[in-house]
């Protein structure tokens, strides 16, 4: 049950001047991330702005997401909330809709045990039938999902089979890797750390750099999973200034504004996040020149 090896991208939601969803640029960047060999679309992540979507909204952009794709790449649609009835039912309609499969992030603001997020988990497991991706970012959830509680989830729900681990712990990675005997996908949600997250036995990541620089992620990736470990260092080395000035403004901000400086013009971020200060903006257009990208 294996969803993808290499780079998934966390694909921003364009959005029109009004704030309305941009379904024509949405196909664009599809067509735009399948010509450029992104191995997986993350449809309705943190980069997507899921956050400030209806239920209506969400779905329909996890659906339309799907069409665009037509089969040609695997679409992995973020279904997670604080609420688990919440979570399963964006699991089932994503489930309906056609999605491969499903990133669900850890509830957030309420602050689960670990004994109740095996609950979480295994009752969302329990709904669909599609592979789970568990999406374990403390620094934005304020809980961290501890690698015997992974361990537990894989062990006893067939359809939770990967981990999206973005806590920066090295330590925290290879534990959750041992404990599941090496075959969870493991999947780095950090483009600072991806090389060193596959020497652990990560299979990929799923990314925010991919955004702006498809090809180089998805090469970067392939290099590792082909030996060519060396290089996959170097490419990951390059790229750490501009993944740096990604990540000067919370996500999705600069990223955004990336993507608008390469004329991709895929508008404006969705309140509370608001356009990026000037003296950042001035940063990442130089890191973006500096890596080829301007």
């Amino acid at each position: 049950m294996e969803i993808f090896r290499g780079s998934g991208v966390a694909i921003v939601t364009p959005m029109k001047e009004n704030g309305e969803v941009n379904f024509d640029k949405l196909e664009e960047l599809v067509e735009f991330h399948i010509n450029n060999k992104t191995d997986a679309i993350i449809i309705c992540g943190t980069t997507g702005e899921s956050a400030t979507l209806s239920m209506e909204e969400h779905r329909k952009v996890i659906a339309e997401t799907v069409r665009f794709a037509k089969g040609r790449i695997p679409v992995v649609a973020g279904t997670g909330s604080n609420a688990t009835d919440t979570a399963i039912q964006l699991s089932t309609e994503a489930e309906e809709d056609g999605a491969d499969a499903l990133l669900i992030v850890t509830p957030y603001y309420n602050k689960a045990t670990q004994g109740g997020l095996i609950k979480h988990y295994s009752t969302i497991a329990d709904a669909t039938k599609l592979p789970i991706i568990v999406y374990n970012v403390p620094s934005r959830t304020g809980t961290n999902v501890q690698p015997e509680t992974i361990a537990t989830l894989f062990k006893e729900k067939e359809n939770i089979v990967g981990l999206k681990e973005a806590t920066g712990s090295l330590a925290q990675a290879s534990k959750s890797m041992y404990l599941t005997d090496g075959k969870l996908q493991m999947y780095s949600g950090e483009d600072g750390l991806v090389v060193p997250l596959m020497a652990m036995g990560a299979i990929g990541v799923i990314s925010v750099l991919a955004n702006i620089a498809p090809q180089q992620t998805h090469d970067m990736c392939q290099a590792y999973l082909d030996g060519e470990v060396a290089k996959a260092r170097d490419m990951q080395l390059a790229a750490l200034p501009l993944v740096d000035a990604l990540f000067c403004e919370v996500n999705p901000i600069p990223v955004k504004k990336a993507l608008n400086l390469m004329g991709m013009e895929v508008g404006v971020l969705r309140p509370p996040l608001y356009e990026m200060t000037e003296e950042n903006a001035k940063v990442l257009k130089e890191e973006m020149h500096k890596y080829g990208l301007l």
